[in-house]
């Protein structure tokens, strides 16, 4: 059985170090010297110069699984309070969701399965940096990491994801003519124009994509005082539903994008005009560009097989209702399903409460957590 004293004591401990992604060394100092204290042994996988990643290998070359969570969080909403705030069952701060929650509880899986002197772990521990930014940590990981299937701790308010929803990043940059703002016009803003592409897009993702999640990240402009800026950029998330053909849709934000009027969109259209595209030479000088800068295929696992078998049994006994879902969000899991890993998101917490300036999660679920993790362990070794 899990501790749970123990488990809240770490989890206080890992909320109140600041990790945002970059800067995860204060984290990884204190989970190394932890790892140590309990005589877990662990090897750093170098990153970068400053940052790694911490994993517990199994000596067999046969390993089937490895759980994985990611150390470092969002920037927080408030420096001066961001850390552990516990009320009840509540337990609150920055990461507790997202996910320290989920690698506080395979922490304590690993501690738990070691008093249990079952020898050496079953499955692999991998405790990553970068995730909410590069995924730079996934990106080293699985250069070395060769395992049939992963268990990420990820916030899925303990219902197994199977299936992972894809994601695009995309860049759309106007320029036009730098001016005096008296002399404003839509001919020869760049604002303007960006404006009227993302209605566009808009109107697109609505009407031809209603089961995709897009989010303008960013949408600025420089900062040119008492003048019409000639530069105005957006940053587009986009989140496609597992099986969704992401290169069509690509190729029709692109023509969108560069070519409106393609759309058929009559009530936006008519304002495209006096608007140009795609860099031609036309007498209002504006140019549109269009740049996929990150492209992360989904996937779906079909449920059957032994893994499936060892899951549907945990939950079964645990009296858990057993369900699957796809997993909204891009993740660690694009990543390895691309290197060739099956991964099953499964932590606690729920999803919508991340990235929040009220981010919280039930204690009594990352226990529960906890200890699926480590009846996945025992199981390993039957």
């Amino acid at each position: 059985m899990i501790q749970r004293k123990r488990l809240k004591k770490l989890l206080r401990k890992m909320v109140d170090i600041y990790s945002p992604s970059g800067k995860e060394e204060d984290i990884l100092d204190f989970l190394k010297t932890y790892l140590k204290r309990h005589r877990i042994p662990f090897q750093t996988q170098m990153v970068d110069e400053n940052r790694y990643n911490l994993l517990i290998m199994p000596d067999s070359v046969n390993t089937k699984l490895a759980f994985i969570g990611h150390v470092d969080t969002v920037a927080a909403y408030d420096l001066e309070d961001y850390g552990f705030h516990e009320q009840g069952d509540n337990i609150r701060g920055l990461g507790t969701a997202d996910m320290k929650g989920g690698c506080a509880a395979m922490i304590e899986a690993y501690l738990s399965f070691q008093e249990l002197n079952r020898g050496h772990f079953p499955a692999a521990l991998c405790l990553v940096v970068g995730e909410e930014e590069t995924g730079d940590g996934a990106d080293q990981l699985t250069k070395h990491l060769h395992v049939p299937w992963a268990i990420i701790g990820e916030p899925t308010n303990l219902i197994p994801c199977t299936s992972s929803y894809g994601y695009l990043e995309i860049q759309v940059a106007a320029r036009g003519k730098r001016m005096h703002a008296c002399l404003a016009n839509r001919e020869e803003n760049a604002i303007e124009a960006m404006l009227r592409v993302m209605l566009h897009i808009s109107h697109y993702m609505n009407q031809k994509q209603p089961e995709a999640v897009y989010n303008i990240r960013d949408l600025y402009s420089l900062r040119t005082g008492f003048t019409v800026a000639e530069h105005c950029e957006a940053w587009l998330d986009i989140h496609v539903p597992p099986t969704a053909a992401i290169g069509e849709m690509i190729t029709d934000l692109e023509e969108v994008t560069l070519n409106p009027k393609s759309t058929g969109n009559t009530k936006i259209d008519h304002l495209q005009d006096n608007i140009f595209f795609n860099g031609e030479e036309k007498k209002n000088n504006i140019n549109i560009s269009f740049k996929t800068e990150t492209i992360a295929s989904g996937y779906a696992i079909p449920e059957k097989g032994p893994m499936f078998d060892t899951l549907k049994s945990i939950f079964n006994t645990s009296n858990i209702a057993w369900k699957t879902a796809a997993f909204p969000s891009h993740s660690d899991a694009n990543q390895l399903w691309a290197a060739g890993i099956k991964p099953i998101v499964l932590g606690p917490g729920q999803l919508e409460k991340a990235h929040t300036q009220d981010e919280s999660v039930s204690f009594d679920q990352i226990c529960q957590a906890s200890q699926i993790y480590l009846d996945i362990l025992i199981k390993l070794c039957i």
